[in-house]
């Protein structure tokens, strides 16, 4: 079994941070947005789909160098405010199966977020959007990182915090559980998580061996 992980919003709480600031930018540029509004239409995509449909909604190009200064703003709040999720470190721990990352973000990103939060040790193996063709929700991502790590996609349990994760996960057969506990996620967050296909929704890191457990309907071995 392999336990497929998203990083941001589910093993760091980055996604309240990135979308304060992604609406910071834009609404400077002329493209206003909020950080809700940002969390409910963007997270979970990269930063390429992002701004083809902010361009296409607009009718208008954003600047090229727009996804660089995101970048640099960001990580350098990352360095002074970037938490991991509450008991995230402890629940990896107690699941006996390979795991990896598959994220939206870039690689230096994902590297930067796991370092800053001191979860590094715990993933030799990750994987970015930039590494296929079309990001989430198609499951091209996934599928990747399945088949790299020699996993069927049967074989493998999302953990994702975002309903472009969730599509993304079911698209490439794969069960996956919901995750509500990030900073950025609404009150109908489950409803909405539930609603795209996810199998089981947790809002605690502490749910999550029994969650993992019970829909694979067995324990590990002793």
């Amino acid at each position: 079994m392999l336990l497929i992980f998203d990083c941001d919003g589910v093993l760091v709480d980055s996604e309240i941070l990135s979308c304060q600031i992604d609406a910071e930018l834009l609404t400077e540029l002329g493209f206003p947005y909020t950080a809700q509004e940002i969390a409910r239409q963007f997270v979970g995509s990269s930063i390429k789909d992002q701004i083809v449909r902010i361009e296409a909604e607009h009718n208008r190009l954003i600047p090229a160098d727009f996804p660089e200064r995101l970048h640099t703003t960001l990580m350098a709040r990352f360095e002074t405010e970037l938490q991991p999720i509450p008991g995230v470190r402890d629940a990896i721990l107690s699941l006996p199966y390979d795991r990896c990352v598959a994220s939206s973000s870039t690689p230096d990103r994902i590297a930067i977020s796991l370092r800053i939060t001191g979860l590094s040790d715990l993933f030799d193996r990750r994987f970015s959007s930039v590494e296929v063709t079309h990001g989430k929700p198609a499951p091209d991502l996934f599928l990747h990182a399945a088949g790299r790590m020699g996993y069927a996609p049967a074989d493998c349990l999302v953990i994702e915090d975002s309903r472009f994760g969730v599509q993304a996960a079911r698209a490439a057969g794969m069960r996956v559980i919901g995750f509500t506990g990030g900073g950025h996620c609404a009150d109908d967050h489950e409803t909405v998580l539930k609603a795209h296909g996810a199998d089981l929704v947790i809002g605690r890191m502490s749910d999550l061996r029994d969650t993992v457990l019970s829909l694979l309907d067995r324990r590990p071995h002793t």
